[in-house]
């Protein structure tokens, strides 16, 4: 079984790892796009056509499902990659975890970067998943390209900057980046500090990495005796994990993978 993902950086750790917990004996196809990153400013045509380019790039390696790591590259390339690579590649988004969020019956945030905040995609989300629920919408200015960097002290200022536009009633709070997912404790405590009591994070990679598997049929193995290896491309050219990842938990993971022969 091999399963690809992709992204214009290091936002799809959170789902990869998701994946190798899952199963451990999958091999991975990493798909990233340095020269073109990051994506949120582009127009969505340009996205749309990065994207198809690092999809593409991960198809040839002959990938049995497809993950869209990246929650902006979803709102505005989902249709057009499907229409490119399915049925033969399922192709599967990551969609913010609004429906589960709301469903706690507390008042929500929605932290996102400033081009998914307020997008109808989002708005529809949320007309469509969160049943009257409160929820405000929280633009995090620079926090993925922070992330992306593993650039300590202007992670911590973009989160403080997003906590402070977070109202004190929430209780749950939804990351919809996915490079938020990377430094989700340090978001949890910096609202603690911010005076909102303890609350819940909705992330969306544990939830993306099981609906690949279902895509293609298989189960969670967590104990497969196999072990899976990983492919990583940068521009379609193989390459190694780019060193912010190793920052990361879940890129230090993916650095004891083999890497595919």
């Amino acid at each position: 079984m091999k399963i690809a993902l992709m992204d214009s950086g290091i936002g799809l750790l959170a789902a990869t790892a998701a994946v190798r917990r899952l199963r451990p004996d999958a091999d991975l196809v990493l798909s990233l796009d340095p020269d073109g990153m990051p994506w949120g400013p582009r127009t969505p045509a340009d996205l749309t056509e990065r994207a198809l380019a690092v999809a593409e790039a991960a198809a040839a390696h002959g990938p049995d499902a497809l993950i869209v790591g990246c929650n902006t590259a979803t709102v505005h390339a989902l249709t057009a990659l499907r229409e490119r690579l399915e049925p033969a590649i399922p192709v599967i988004g990551t969609v913010p975890a609004i429906k589960p969020a709301a469903a706690g019956g507390g008042p929500v945030a929605i932290w996102a970067t400033p081009a998914t905040t307020g997008s109808p995609y989002q708005r529809g989300l949320i007309a469509d998943f969160a049943g009257g629920v409160p929820v405000t919408e929280v633009p995090c200015w620079g926090l993925a390209e922070a992330v992306e960097h593993a650039d300590e002290a202007a992670v911590d200022a973009a989160v403080a900057a997003a906590a402070a536009l977070t109202p004190d009633e929430v209780t749950t709070v939804v990351l919809g980046c996915t490079h938020y997912e990377l430094v989700a404790e340090r978001i949890r405590a910096a609202l603690w500090r911010s005076g909102i009591p303890p609350l819940v994070l909705h992330c969306s990679a544990g939830a993306v990495a099981a609906q690949a598997l279902r895509r293609i049929g298989e189960r969670a193995a967590p104990d497969a005796a196999a072990d899976g290896t990983l492919t990583v491309l940068l521009n379609g050219r193989e390459g190694e994990l780019p060193t912010p990842a190793l920052a990361y938990a879940e890129g230090r993971l993916l650095q004891a993978v083999a890497p595919a022969r």
